[in-house]
C-alpha cells in the first residue's frame, strides 16, 4: 500500500467533527511543505516550542521561521501562548491526534530524528529558552527520542 493511500485511510478513521473538506484541504497543502513538517514535528514531540528555539535547531532564520508558523498559525493547526519575551507555538488540541497519525508514516525518518537530537543536545547545552522555562517551573525532565 503506498504511503498516500494509507494516509487517505488515517484521515478518514480519525472522528474530527470540526473539519470540513475545504480544512482538510488547508492542513494538507500546509503539510507539502518539509520545513513546516520539521516544525510541527518538533513541536508535536516537546509539546510546545518558542520561534528562536526552532530557528536553532533548524538553523533556519527568523523570517523562514516566522513564514511558516504563521502559514500553521492562519490555518489553525497551531496555537500560542506569550511568556515574558518568548511565543510558545503548541499543536491545536482539535488537531492532534491527526498530526500524530501523518508522522506515524514517517516512521524513522532521518532528518526528523536529526532535528530532534539537536533539541536534545542544545536543550542538555541550556542553550533553548524552552529549558529556562523548565528551569523556572521546576522542571527538569530531558527530551525523549
Amino acid at each position: 500500500m503506498s504511503k498516500s493511500v494509507y494516509l487517505i485511510e488515517q484521515i478518514y478513521m480519525i472522528q474530527l467533527k470540526t473539519v470540513d473538506i475545504q480544512k482538510g484541504s488547508e492542513i494538507l497543502k500546509s503539510l507539502s511543505d518539509e520545513s513546516r513538517l520539521r516544525i510541527l514535528n518538533l513541536i508535536l514531540v516537546n509539546e510546545e516550542m518558542c520561534i528562536s528555539d526552532l530557528e536553532l535547531i533548524l538553523d533556519f532564520t527568523q523570517t523562514k521561521t516566522s513564514r511558516h508558523l504563521g502559514i500553521l498559525k492562519s490555518i489553525g493547526l497551531l496555537k500560542y501562548r506569550k511568556l515574558d519575551q518568548w511565543v510558545y507555538y503548541y499543536i491545536n488540541e482539535t488537531y492532534v491526534d491527526i498530526i500524530k497519525h501523518i508522522f506515524k508514516i514517517f516512521g524513522k525518518e532521518p532528518l526528523l530524528y536529526k532535528d530532534l537530537l539537536e533539541y536534545r543536545t542544545l536543550y542538555a547545552n541550556n542553550e533553548l529558552a524552552i529549558r529556562k522555562q523548565h528551569i523556572r517551573k521546576k522542571i527538569y525532565k530531558v527530551p525523549d527520542l
